[in-house]
């Protein structure tokens, strides 16, 4: 039997243009993997609203893993493009530990924007971890 997963994330694209003051985004550089900036960085300058839906996105997935206490590993999750254009999510490092952990298999996501936001939608797939029931507290 699997089990589905979703998250969701708004971005403001306020919140990238703070971001990207001062043009060498040195701040997305700790969020943004260099396939993504790739994608997001071209000779024009940032794409506001494509690393908006990637934040959105990275934040979408994280929640599908369900992992209280955590930090978002950023680095470890990326919002990449298939040869269609459609977004794809590639999880690695302590990302990938983490929805094995949390029996997630593959992770699907969409992404909108329109000003002043950006929405990513995520849908995690996989097969249902068991988790030993704790004793109650005394």
């Amino acid at each position: 039997m699997l089990d589905g997963r979703v998250g969701i994330d708004l971005v403001p694209f306020g919140r990238v243009r703070q971001l990207t003051a001062g043009g060498d985004g040195a701040a997305l550089r700790r969020m943004l993997s260099e396939a993504e900036i790739a994608l997001c960085r071209p000779e024009s300058g940032w794409d506001i609203a494509g690393v908006a839906g990637r934040l959105a996105a990275k934040e979408a997935v994280f929640k599908t893993l369900r992992v209280p206490g955590q930090v978002l590993p950023w680095l470890g999750i990326e919002i990449l493009k298939d040869g269609g254009g459609w977004p794809v999510v590639r999880l690695t490092g302590r990302a990938a530990q983490l929805a094995r952990d949390a029996g997630i298999e593959q992770v699907d996501v969409s992404i909108t924007h329109d000003e002043p936001f950006a929405v990513a939608v995520a849908f995690g797939v996989g097969t249902p971890v068991r988790h030993a029931a704790r004793p109650p507290r005394a």
